[in-house]
C-alpha cells in the first residue's frame, strides 16, 4: 500500500482479507498449528515454505499488525517483539556479537542506555556513545574496524534533541553498516527514517502505536537496502552459513529484502521467545487505525504546552524540537513532517530536583507514571526514575539535566492542559 498515504495505510494496511474473511484482523490466540504431514512441517523447519508452527516464533495476528507497520514505514519486512526493549535489543544482537562495536548517540532513552552500557556489554559487545551534536570529525574517530552498526533514535526520549540523519547515515554507510534508529516519538506519521538514510527502524509500540496505555509491544522493520553481502565479512551471521537451520545463509536466500528479519525471526524469536501476544498485536492494530489523527492532537498540545512553558520565569530552559528557536528547530523541518515531532515537551524547572518533585505533586491532569505517549496526559522526573542508574556525567551526557521535567500531552483539551501546569507552577 506503499502508494497509499499515510493516513489510508494506517487504517488499511497490513491485513487485506480475501473474499468471505473477515473484516477485521482476526486474533489467533493459538500456541500451536496443524498439519497434515510431517514433510509439511519439515518444511518450515527448514525454512522452505511460509507459514505457522508454533507461536513463540511466529503469529498470523501479529504478522498482520507488523505488515502494517512495515508498510507505513516503506520498508520491506518486519516484525512484532514483546517490547521496545526486547526490539532494540534484537536490532543490534542480529548483527554484533561478542567482540564486537557499535556506536550511539548519547542522547538516548535511558533503558536503552542501560541495555547497551551494562547488560550487552556483559555479553562482550562495546559500545560508544557519542553526542548527537559530535561534528563529522568526532564521529569518524568512533569507527573500530569490529564497528557493526551505528544507533540512534529520531527524537529522544526525554532530551529531545533531533537525530541528523545526514551526518550518521553517511559515516555509516561509509564503513559499511547499517544506520539503525529507533522512531517512537516521532512515529512514521511524522518522519521516515528510510527517506533519510537509515537501514533498520525500531519502535516501542507501546508508546504512541498503541496510543492507550494497553499493551507493551516493540516492532522492527527493515528497509531492504542495505546489501549484507556486499560487507560479508562483517555479519557473518547473516552471509555465513546457519548450522542451526541446515546451513542457510540467509542474505544469500532471502536477499536483501529480507535477511534481517528472517534471522532475526527463526534464530533470535526462537531462542529469546520475546514475542508479542496476538491479543496485544490486536490492541496495537486498533491504536495504529487511529495514529494519524491522533497525532495531530498530540503535537498541538504540546506546542501550545511548550510556548507557554518558555513565557514562564520559574522555568530555566523548555526542550521542544517544533519550538521556533529550540536548538533542533531546523533539523525538526528538515526531517519531521511539516516539523510536527510529538507531544512530549521537557523543560528545566528552577529549583533543582526539590522544585520538580513539588511541581509534578501539585498537578491535576497530568499524572506521575512511568509512561508517556498515550491519550493521557502524563509526567516524571526522568534523573529519578528513568534514568535513575545513570550518573550525573551520563546524565548531562544524555541531556537530561537533575531539574528536567518530561510532560507527556495527551488528547485533553489544550487551554486545560495549560492551565493544569500554570496552577502547580504558581504553587512552587
Amino acid at each position: 500500500m506503499e502508494k497509499f498515504n499515510m493516513e489510508t495505510r494506517c487504517v488499511q494496511g497490513g491485513y487485506h482479507p480475501k473474499n468471505g474473511e473477515p473484516r477485521e484482523v482476526p486474533i489467533v490466540y493459538s500456541t500451536t498449528f496443524k498439519y497434515d504431514t510431517s514433510a509439511d512441517m519439515g518444511k518450515l523447519f527448514d525454512l522452505e515454505a511460509s507459514g505457522y508452527f508454533y507461536s513463540r516464533l511466529q503469529n498470523p495476528t501479529n504478522d498482520y499488525v507488523a505488515n502494517k507497520i512495515c508498510e507505513m514505514e516503506g520498508g520491506t519486512a518486519a516484525m512484532l517483539t514483546s517490547s521496545g526493549q526486547a526490539a532494540n535489543f534484537f536490532s543490534i544482537f542480529n548483527i554484533a556479537t561478542a567482540g564486537d562495536h557499535v556506536i550511539s548517540s548519547s542522547s538516548i532513552y535511558g533503558g536503552t542506555f542501560n541495555l547497551f552500557n551494562v547488560t550487552m556489554r556483559k555479553m562482550g559487545i562495546d559500545f560508544t556513545f557519542i553526542s548527537p551534536d559530535c561534528t563529522a570529525e568526532e564521529l569518524e574517530k568512533a569507527f573500530k574496524p569490529n564497528t557493526k552498526a551505528v544507533f540512534g533514535e529520531t527524537i529522544a526520549n526525554p532530551a529531545l534533541t533531533v537525530f541528523d540523519f545526514d551526518k550518521f547515515s553517511k559515516a555509516a554507510h561509509a564503513h559499511g553498516v547499517p544506520l539503525i534508529v529507533d522512531n517512537t516519538f516521532a512515529t512514521p506519521v511524522n518522519c521516515q527514517p528510510f527517506r533519510f538514510g537509515a537501514d533498520i527502524v525500531t519502535h516501542s509500540t507501546t508508546k504512541y502505536m498503541d496510543g492507550h496505555g494497553s499493551a507493551v509491544g516493540g516492532a522492527i522493520v527493515d528497509h531492504g537496502t542495505f546489501d549484507w553481502m556486499a560487507h560479508a565479512d562483517k555479519f557473518p551471521g547473516l552471509c555465513t552459513p546457519d548450522e542451526s537451520y541446515h546451513g542457510i545463509v540467509y542474505a544469500e536466500k532471502f536477499g536483501k529484502e529480507g535477511a534481517f528479519i528472517t534471522k532475526a525471526t527463526s534464530q533470535l524469536m526462537r531462542d529469546f521467545g520475546s514475542i508479542q501476544s496476538p491479543m496485544s498485536a490486536y490492541f496495537l492494530n486498533l491504536g495504529l487505525e487511529s495514529l494519524h489523527c491522533r497525532m495531530k492532537q498530540h503535537c498541538a498540545n504540546g506546542l501550545a504546552l511548550a510556548e507557554f512553558l518558555k513565557g514562564s520565569d520559574k522555568v530555566e530552559a523548555v526542550n521542544y524540537p517544533s519550538l521556533p528557536g529550540d536548538p533542533y528547530y531546523e533539523l525538526a523541518q528538515k526531517y519531521l513532517t511539516n516539523g510536527a515531532s510529538c507531544g512530549v515537551v521537557s523543560f528545566q524547572i528552577r529549583g533543582g530536583r526539590a522544585a520538580a518533585e513539588a511541581f509534578m505533586k501539585e498537578l491535576k491532569i497530568f499524572a506521575i507514571e512511568t509512561h508517556v505517549a498515550d491519550a493521557r496526559s502524563c509526567c516524571l522526573h526522568p534523573a529519578s526514575s528513568t534514568h535513575r542508574q545513570l550518573t550525573e556525567e551520563e546524565l548531562i551526557a544524555g541531556g537530561v539535566a537533575p531539574n528536567l521535567i518530561r510532560m507527556s500531552c495527551g488528547l485533553e483539551n489544550t487551554e486545560d492542559l495549560i492551565q493544569d501546569v500554570a496552577q502547580a507552577l504558581e504553587k512552587i
